[in-house]
């Protein structure tokens, strides 16, 4: 199998082909099977260049009586802390580009993380950027619910695995909600 880095160089390109116009009205139909409670909190986020954007399903969830907060990277070896954005407020490039809510914006604790990523296999494994930030988070928000966000086409056959890496409990695509058997953390 190849090493990571291989496998995000394979899986960039790959997402890149699989961008399509309906694909973020295709990912709001769905909002509903992702179950979620009027006044959840949901850990969403600000779509990167190629990343499934969230953004339409993100609208939806409001609608639906959900408040969303965006994640912030606290520290190199942290989990992310998530915000509640202040009415009138807008995200701010951090230093590496990735639009994040301010540190004095009010912190919260989501129930649902909504998680971006390069690839995924059906154990719930992902493939991230690398700097384990999600995994950290998952870790740390033990109870939260995890869903990945993709393409359909991002699915592979497996993933290397390594003992921090956490499951997703689901995966939401264009084509629906696909649950991850036996995902407990």
């Amino acid at each position: 199998m190849s090493s990571k880095s291989d496998l995000r160089a394979i899986a960039r390109k790959k997402r890149c082909s699989l961008k399509h116009s309906g694909f973020a009205e295709a990912l709001a139909a769905h909002a509903a099977a992702l179950e979620i409670a009027p006044g959840a909190i949901v850990g969403g986020y600000h779509a990167m260049t190629g990343e499934a954007d969230p953004a339409l399903l993100l609208a939806r969830l409001v609608a639906d009586g959900c408040h969303i907060a965006l994640p912030r990277v606290v520290g190199k070896h942290q989990p992310l802390e998530f915000h509640r954005i202040p009415e009138g407020e807008v995200l701010r490039p951090s230093a590496f580009g990735v639009h994040e809510p301010l540190a004095h914006w009010p912190v919260v604790t989501p129930t649902l993380l909504l998680v971006p990523l390069l690839a995924f296999d059906r154990h719930g494994y992902r493939l991230g950027y690398g700097g384990g930030y999600y995994d950290r988070t998952l870790a740390f928000l033990k109870n939260a619910r995890a869903i990945g966000i993709a393409y359909a086409g991002q699915e592979v056959d497996g993933l290397p695995r390594e003992a921090h890496d956490m499951r997703l409990d689901a995966v939401l695509t264009e084509k629906g909600l696909h649950q991850i058997k036996g995902t407990s953390r």
